[in-house]
């Protein structure tokens, strides 16, 4: 039965009654996030860098974001699996640090409904950025996950919401972190627990010991790990991503096999339009317009690249086999000798990155080709037969596939 003289309001001292509660407790957790989350911030700038989002405004997602762009620079086209790692580690981390983030929400809880609001300057500075901090970290997580899912239930673009949710967050967690590490590190060197407003007046019974319950928060990150981790290798392992879309078998077999986000039909590719007695590729630059069929691309130089796919969501190929003609070369068709930079134009009428710009060092990359080929055999439809861009690091929505128009200049 209730105890008749247990509080009955959050905001009382002995309402949270767990004795697990507690600055130790919440000091491992807040040193893991601080880590993870800091590393979870860089690589997200880094993949929204990849998009070259200062190159066109086809690709900038977020055309108001103002000085929050100062760190934007030109992305490299070296390594090759660049973009590969980058997201796949944020991805993949941010699934993994979603059980330390609940433990540390659960483990402060008493704090979000401690009265009075504010005793000094300090602590409402402390309490604002905690209910920021609270806030920004389960709208990032719970958008990156449905983006994750392939489950767009928010309103507006994925990348504009989850660019500023980013700022808004990291800036509440750089607050925090600054009010609290100095606190959590003094409490990991003491042997013996502090008291404080996170420990119970009145605790119950202990059914676990701390460190118990810290393993059993470890335990969910490991098994996250490990059935995510795999989407960004094939073979056997890809299996094991049990969490991931496409964390299956591999959709098919044969030197196509490999993961796609967006098929032909989905985009409404019509399949009289890659036909080829139809089909035709626009080439636009300097010295004008031509218009090449694809028997006439065979005719040029072709040569071969080994690249991956990689996704926003996450998700990567190994290196595929690609051949086709080099970017460069079909800008030499056009009057550069100097490849300048590219604007590439989709058979899909409709959808986010039908169209994509590409920097003049993308271009110039010896890699970098409209490829008709990968592993050995023609494009399948729904890899962008007739013809597709593939370039190195490159993020996979800027591999444009079913390519109709390119256009050679400054953008």
């Amino acid at each position: 039965m209730r105890d008749p003289d247990a509080p009955r309001l959050p905001s009382s001292p002995g309402f949270w009654r767990s004795p697990l509660r507690g600055p130790w407790f919440t000091s491992v957790l807040g040193l893991v996030l601080l880590v993870g989350i800091t590393v979870l911030f860089v690589t997200g700038l880094l993949s929204y860098a990849a998009y070259n989002p200062g190159l066109s405004p086809v690709n900038d997602k977020t055309p108001d974001k103002g000085i929050l762009g100062f760190y934007l620079f030109p992305w490299p086209t070296n390594p090759h699996w660049l973009y590969r790692l980058d997201q796949g580690v944020h991805v993949t981390l941010g699934i993994t640090l979603i059980p330390v983030l609940l433990a540390k929400l659960w483990s402060v809880v008493p704090r979000l409904f401690a009265l009075p609001p504010a005793r000094s300057l300090t602590h409402a500075l402390e309490r604002i950025s905690l209910l920021l901090l609270v806030g920004g970290a389960l709208f990032e997580f719970v958008t990156g996950v449905l983006n994750v899912q392939l489950d767009y239930v928010f309103p507006g673009s994925f990348y504009r919401l989850h660019f500023y949710g980013a700022w808004v967050f990291f800036a509440a967690f750089v607050a925090h972190a600054l009010l609290k590490t100095p606190t959590a590190l003094r409490n990991l060197r003491h042997l013996r627990e502090e008291s404080n407003d996170l420990v119970s007046p009145r605790p119950a019974e202990p059914t676990v010991s701390r460190r118990g319950a810290l393993w059993f928060v470890g335990g969910g990150s490991a098994l996250l790990f490990a059935t995510t981790v795999g989407r960004s290798f094939d073979g056997p392992l890809r299996r094991t991503a049990l969490l991931a879309p496409h964390g299956g078998g591999d959709p098919g077999t044969g030197p196509n096999g490999f993961q796609i986000n967006k098929t032909a039909a989905y985009a409404g590719i019509d399949a009289a339009e890659t036909a080829e007695d139809a089909w035709r590729l626009v080439v636009t630059g300097r010295t004008g317009t031509v218009r090449l069929r694809r028997e006439e691309l065979l005719r040029l130089p072709l040569h071969s690249a080994a690249l991956p796919i990689a996704c926003v969501e996450g998700w990567s190929t190994s290196d595929q086999w690609w051949r086709g003609v080099r970017l460069r070369d079909l800008a030499a068709l056009v009057g550069y000798d100097d490849p300048p930079d590219l604007f590439v134009e989709s058979l899909q009428r409709s959808g986010a990155f039908r169209k994509a710009a590409l920097r003049a060092d993308q271009v110039a990359d010896p890699r970098s080709l409209l490829a008709l080929y990968v592993n050995g055999e023609e494009l399948s439809p729904d890899h962008g037969h007739p013809a597709r861009i593939i370039v190195p690091a490159a993020p996979g929505v800027l591999n444009t596939k079913w390519v109709a128009r390119m256009t050679f200049g400054d953008l």
